[in-house]
């Protein structure tokens, strides 16, 4: 780590040619709108951007992921990530892709909050669409990857519905931000942080996790998968931690073999190749 955390967790994390594949990204996920035809912006929640859409599975129903974006929660949205569902709905997952509140308009834990809402939300949309199943597997990338994590630690009325949490290139700490441009929106002091940050909180009986980050990340977010997954193994969970070799940030999410790995989590229906 470079011991400046505008640096590890902003500009060291940019690429030249991330804006392109943003684009592509957009472009891709307007193919897979035209051809899966899912139902978008199905609400969850009062606030107008409590909705998510759901991509059924054509074929053999192998089980529900929900994905959460990345945004540092506080920008971005659930279209640009949406060429993500056909990776998914071909494997046989029913995928819903979860929009959320933003910092500064709401606060980190009524955003997460809301994100607890969703859960049962899909849930409900897939048993009325006649899948089965009690529980789904939770997947998100960057403020995503911490929001599964938080929803697997959430406190449920019964049986946890998180079968398992695909948590990428995730923030588990989130004291390094407190002193980040960031935090701007966020409003964070560092009680509030350690408070929200999941790696402080492991306990023994969680889902099983992988965690995931990409080569060419800076240290900062190495180690924060690095720390993250060792925490969860020492109370006794199932986890799996990821390297994606020669990838960055957002090129993460082209990696083929971890579409696969997170397809054959618990709760996915079993391998498939």
């Amino acid at each position: 780590m470079s011991g400046d955390p505008v640096h590890d967790y902003m500009a060291g994390q940019m690429r030249p040619g991330h804006p392109a594949l943003i684009a592509e990204f957009e472009r891709e996920g307007d193919e897979s709108v035209a051809a899966l035809r899912p139902l978008l912006d199905i609400t969850y929640g009062p606030h107008p951007r409590e909705r998510f859409d759901f991509y059924a599975a054509p074929g053999a129903w192998r089980g529900t992921l929900a994905y959460f974006h990345a945004g540092y929660w506080q920008s971005r949205d659930k279209a640009q990530f949406r060429f993500l569902a056909s990776h998914f709905v071909a494997r046989g997952f029913d995928v819903a892709l979860v929009n959320y509140p933003l910092c500064p308009d709401v606060t980190l834990p009524e955003l997460l909050a809301s994100t607890r809402r969703a859960v049962p939300a899909v849930l409900a949309h897939a048993a009325a669409a006649g899948r089965g199943g009690a529980g789904l597997v939770a997947a998100g990338h960057s403020a995503g990857g911490h929001i599964v994590a938080e929803l697997a630690l959430a406190d449920w009325d019964g049986p946890s519905p998180i079968l398992a949490i695909a948590s990428l290139s995730g923030v588990f700490d989130l004291a390094p931000l407190v002193e980040t441009p960031l935090n701007e929106r966020l409003r964070l002091d560092l009680a509030a942080a350690h408070a929200l940050s999941p790696v402080f909180r492991i306990r023994s009986g969680l889902p099983p996790a992988l965690f995931a980050v990409g080569g060419e990340e800076t240290p900062a977010f190495l180690e924060q998968t690095a720390r993250m997954r060792r925490a969860w193994e020492a109370a006794g969970n199932a986890a799996e931690e990821y390297i994606s070799s020669g990838a960055d940030h957002f090129s993460l999410l082209r990696d083929a073999e971890l579409i696969r790995c997170v397809a054959v989590l618990p709760g996915g229906g079993g391998s498939q190749g």
